[in-house]
């Protein structure tokens, strides 16, 4: 593996892919062209607004045994997702706006909460994922976090079973992604307890799938959920990890003193620090069209035209997810992504964690050169840098996803050992 690396030496923290090659093709020319038409349809709307009722379903979890084949496993999925958006009428129990507490595939019982039918299809899939995991090494348990503005999250933690906890890891998820199952059993054993959060719009969590009002809202609900497991495991070293626009969240959230002043470090992979609009028109008009249309998506943002992995079963494994969206990226959410590494663009003196960051490339969804910058700006005295030559914008989906995962751990390992 081809590589160029730089260091000095501190604890860490973790990103995930996520910022998807889609957004380029959002704001091109083309698109922008489309987007104009479509303004006019948007004020007649104006002068005829109605509200719908929103119906409401329920989601409740049991275990359940697991299933024989992945192909079994999709097709049950698929009929979960018919069977909570077909209307059924059920008595509807709704969540306090408390944290709900933590529930394992050994722990038999029930979870029941009220959402929306696109919703409680995704969480039904994610709860009976993680009840119907039987490996005998991990304790996997699910919960659902409620953020200050009463969303409900979805979240999940990996233990290990023999192996003795010798730190934390909380994975951050990119853009349309979150299949970190494999990596967080690496980590266990290794000795570290993972967390990870399904940000709004994403896997299990609230929100209409792909859409993202506010990146600020993920980075103040990864603040919430850090303080949560750090005071659930007191004296623990705490890392991170976050791809793509995870990466993002979680470098945003570092720039706040209080909260890079209780993590260790930080690992990046891919991160979102650089996209480029393809038109200089898109900085002005950007912002005015998530506000008239951001849920509206875009035939030619295509992720199909921009490839993330040279693995194509894993990539195949990742599109037929039902809890990945594959739709073309909404208005909005292209706009924030784009206005928060303009703000990351501007901060990155400001970034004093250890951090290591991973990048292909040849990666064509987020820039190789921002993060060379990220290296060269922030104040960090404990940073390192790979830029691996051939490789893709999803490294743990990538052929050699082994060899990336190791370097992952052995950062870990060895900042976790000078913490302790």
């Amino acid at each position: 593996m081809a590589s160029k690396a730089a260091t000095p030496s501190s604890p860490s923290f973790i990103l995930t892919s996520g910022a998807s090659g889609r957004i380029t093709a959002l704001f091109s020319v083309q698109a922008l062209k489309s987007l104009l038409m479509l303004i006019n349809a948007f004020f007649l709307l104006l002068l005829a607004p109605f509200r719908g009722r929103r119906r409401m379903v329920v989601v409740a979890s049991a275990r359940g045994s697991s299933s024989s084949s992945s192909g079994d496993q999709k097709s049950k999925d698929d009929r979960l997702l018919q069977e909570s958006s077909s209307g059924v009428h059920r008595t509807m129990l709704r969540v306090p706006a408390t944290i709900v507490p933590w529930k394992s595939a050994g722990g038999g019982g029930r979870v029941t909460a009220v959402v929306d039918p696109e919703v409680g299809g995704r969480r039904a899939i994610a709860i009976k994922r993680v009840l119907q995991d039987d490996d005998t090494n991990t304790v996997r348990e699910f919960s659902l976090f409620v953020t200050a503005r009463g969303d409900n999250l979805f979240t999940q933690s990996w233990t290990p079973v023999s192996a003795k906890i010798r730190g934390l890891v909380v994975l951050m998820h990119g853009l349309n992604e979150h299949r970190y199952n494999d990596f967080a059993k690496e980590l266990n054993a290794n000795g570290f307890k993972v967390y990870g959060m399904d940000w709004i719009g994403h896997g299990g969590s609230d929100g209409l799938h792909g859409y993202v009002h506010s990146l600020d809202y993920a980075v103040d609900d990864l603040k919430s959920f850090l303080d949560k497991i750090l005071t659930e495991n007191p004296g623990f070293p705490c890392f991170c990890f976050g791809h793509s626009t995870g990466a993002a969240i979680v470098l945003k959230a570092m720039m706040d003193p209080k909260v890079e002043s209780r993590v260790s470090g930080v690992v990046l992979t891919s991160p979102a620090v650089g996209i480029q609009p393809s038109h200089p028109l898109v900085v002005i008009l950007a912002p005015v069209m998530s506000f008239l249309l951001p849920t509206f998506q875009l035939n030619s943002a295509n992720k199909k035209g921009m490839p993330v992995s040279r693995d194509p079963d894993a990539l195949v494994a990742k599109y037929s997810d039902p809890l990945v969206y594959t739709g073309s990226v909404r208005v909005r959410t292209g706009y924030e992504i784009l206005r928060t590494t303009a703000y990351l663009q501007q901060n990155l003196k400001r970034l004093r964690v250890p951090f290591l960051v991973l990048h292909g490339a040849a990666d064509t969804v987020t820039d190789p050169d921002a993060s060379q910058k990220l290296y060269e700006e922030a104040s960090s005295t404990d940073k390192t840098i790979k830029l691996l030559e051939g490789f893709l914008h999803d490294l743990l989906i990538e052929p050699e996803r082994e060899e990336i995962m190791k370097d992952i751990i052995d950062w870990f390992n060895c900042r976790v050992s000078k913490v302790r």
